[in-house]
């Protein structure tokens, strides 16, 4: 199999993964394709160089967050003001409205973490462990359990607050 046929199936096999990312640092339709777009890309550009050291999903969202990381800083845009736009197909259809609205709103208050914080909390919401996660990112596991255990903190008193 060629390195293009390898990557395309990469690629259709993580597209889950892909799309969280560029769903979680956007908030419109058309910059999420384009940041899923730009995340694809630079998958392909060090897709020759990923060496397999790390499993790929690993590689793979430490290059999608990077992407939309720095997408974000060039667009110099104010992250903590952005609306959440959860579009219903992401939600099972045996959902009652309750546990819809429930998952939108944490949607918006993960939505006003800062960059870090989200990858973090979009990592550990994946079910990474504490090392995967550290990997990822490129902080020591411990400092993960720390800011994972403050992520939660904060989202929980938020929305305490708002209800």
């Amino acid at each position: 199999m060629d390195i293009q046929s390898r990557f395309t199936k990469v690629i259709k096999e993580n597209d889950g993964l892909i799309f969280k990312v560029a769903t979680l640092y956007t908030n419109s339709h058309q910059d999420r394709k384009d940041l899923y777009q730009e995340i694809v890309y630079q998958l392909w550009k060090s897709f020759g160089s990923f060496n397999g050291q790390a499993k790929l999903s690993t590689w793979m969202y430490r290059v999608a967050l990077n992407t939309a990381i720095y997408s974000l800083k060039q667009a110099k845009r104010r992250i903590d003001t952005i609306p959440f736009d959860v579009e219903k197909d992401q939600f099972p259809e045996e959902l009652d409205k309750t546990e819809e609205e429930r998952i939108k709103m944490l949607h918006e208050h993960i939505q006003r973490l800062n960059l870090l914080e989200r990858g973090i909390i979009l990592l550990y919401l994946e079910g990474k462990s504490y090392e995967e996660i550290a990997t990822i990112i490129g902080i020591t596991t411990s400092n993960v359990g720390t800011r994972i255990s403050r992520i939660k903190e904060k989202l929980k008193s938020n929305i305490t607050k708002k209800q």
